[in-house]
């Protein structure tokens, strides 16, 4: 027989369970291992970060966080995978630029929609672009590079490591402001595209920092500009591209990593999980390391990180409808 005190018992004890229940079911998270999927094969820039940042996450959660290599169609397949995983948390997406805000406006067909599909949990870093020449040609700063340019109409060409790139949109989006026609020359991947331009096979490229260092301390290439608005660090000396002439005012072009998750993922998680990769990307070690390959670590906000993406997508959009970029899949 349910008497007084028992139902009263009872009710206290629901009563209870429905005031605590979601802050139980917030400080859960993470309670099982995390999962980031990587576009690109292991060694590359997006799998070092994504190891980098990752580890660290999984020390603060006290979970282990595993890197998952989904190589193939632009990174794509890595991304739409998380775009349709469930949205709790468990899977996220370390990503470049490409993937999630230039393929949308260069590909033909694509399965996932990142503004629809993805929400951004952090940004890592911004990588700009190196732009190299061979130590032979008469170019030594971004002055002398638009006015070899402007000398030479036609004649020149720039490599990148392949079509519809962050590297290409660089010397496009210079081509459109300078007012100058260098051509475009894809490769497939950095390493040739910068082999040939200390061949001579082609004048300049648009390069990673990692790909070009080699050669530059080898002496086979010159570093004349970057498509940061300000020097790099691991360049200080290096002008930034902007400078070399007044068309070129607010020139800038990077490539960037970031962290995604599937959209509709909850709020509170999204917050632990950026606090998270702040802490991480803060942390000497990694921001260290991080430079080493060439990228510049830098944090926001979750209301920061996603303002950035949708500028960003907007502005690689605007380069590739006036360059003409499409990708046939």
């Amino acid at each position: 027989m349910l008497t007084k005190r028992v139902f009263l018992t009872a009710a206290a004890s629901i009563a209870a369970g429905a005031a605590f229940g979601p802050a139980s079911a917030e400080t859960a998270y993470p309670s099982r291992n995390i999962r980031m999927l990587v576009g690109y094969a292991a060694g590359g820039g997006v799998d070092i970060v994504a190891r980098l940042v990752g580890n660290q996450m999984g020390n603060a959660f006290h979970q282990t966080v595993i890197v998952e290599n989904r190589p193939g169609a632009s990174a794509m397949i890595a991304a739409n995978a998380a775009a349709k995983a469930e949205p709790d948390g468990y899977i996220l997406l370390a990503a470049a630029s490409g993937e999630v805000a230039i393929n949308q406006h260069i590909f033909a067909k694509m399965t996932y929609d990142p503004d629809r599909d993805l929400v951004p949990v952090a940004l890592v870093g911004i990588v700009p672009c190196v732009v190299v020449v061979a130590t032979k040609t008469p170019v030594h700063n971004p002055k002398e590079l638009i006015a070899y340019a402007r000398a030479n109409p036609g004649k020149l060409s720039f490599s990148s490591s392949g079509v519809g790139n962050p590297q290409q949109l660089a010397g496009e989006l210079m081509n459109a402001m300078a007012g100058i026609k260098v051509l475009h020359v894809p490769y497939r991947g950095s390493a040739p595209a910068v082999t040939d331009v200390a061949g001579g096979v082609v004048t300049m490229s648009f390069s990673s920092l990692g790909a070009a260092l080699p050669f530059i301390k080898a002496d086979q290439l010159r570093a004349v500009a970057v498509t940061s608005k300000g020097p790099m660090p691991q360049l200080p000396d290096v002008e930034p591209l902007s400078s070399g002439d007044p068309s070129l005012a607010g020139y800038e072009l990077l490539n960037w990593f970031g962290i995604f998750a599937p959209s509709k993922t909850p709020p509170d998680v999204l917050k632990k999980l950026n606090q998270a990769a702040n802490a991480a990307i803060q942390s000497k070690d990694v921001a260290d390391k991080l430079m080493v390959q060439g990228i510049i670590p830098r944090t926001m906000g979750l209301d920061e990180v996603g303002s950035f993406v949708h500028s960003e997508s907007a502005k690689f959009a605007k380069i590739a409808r006036a360059a003409n970029i499409k990708v046939t899949n």
